[in-house]
């Protein structure tokens, strides 16, 4: 199932410092999985052109693949429930970090792109997971919503895993 990465993976920390609201409804719940998982999109899509390690490549291709799918599902979900994604700080915080965290890594070559992107995504992954965990599994009211949050969840946790695999094979 290609469900692998989960729908916010995509930059749901593009800067480790993105704050989570902690009351949010189901509409920006959608914004920030879509938001989420597109900033994750266009970083694999940069790892996966400009690396030059094959882990690293493959890695980055696996994050687009995962999060583009991710990605319809949610927003066939949100079709189907009439929710239109709402706009909020945590989604604009999201996309901000997304594209500051693209210039840098662009500005990178080599093993320093690959180690900012690797590391980047092991922060990332690991923010996103805690805000499944503390804000958006428990701030979703729709069932149908919630349920697919928890179905990526182990996919997100397999992903972290493997950054932080990456990660320690890049510093030896």
């Amino acid at each position: 199932m290609k469900f692998t990465t989960l729908m916010i993976a995509g930059s749901l920390v593009a800067s480790s410092s993105v704050a989570f609201a902690q009351s949010i409804n189901d509409a920006q719940i959608a914004s920030i999985v879509v938001t989420a998982n597109q900033v994750d999109i266009d970083a694999g899509k940069l790892a996966a052109s400009q690396s030059t390690n094959t882990e690293v490549k493959n890695f980055g291709e696996q994050m687009v693949s995962a999060h583009t799918g991710v990605n319809k599902s949610a927003t066939d979900l949100a079709t189907k429930l009439k929710v239109t994604p709402q706009d909020n700080p945590t989604s604009q915080q999201l996309k901000s970090g997304g594209d500051a965290n693209l210039a840098n890594l662009k500005a990178l070559k080599g093993a320093a792109f690959d180690r900012a992107y690797v590391d980047h995504e092991v922060t990332y992954h690991q923010a996103v997971l805690d805000a499944l965990d503390k804000t958006l599994i428990p701030n979703a009211k729709n069932e149908e919503l919630k349920a697919l949050l928890v179905k990526v969840r182990p996919a997100f946790v397999a992903h972290l895993e493997h950054a932080k695999h990456l990660q320690s094979t890049l510093s030896k």
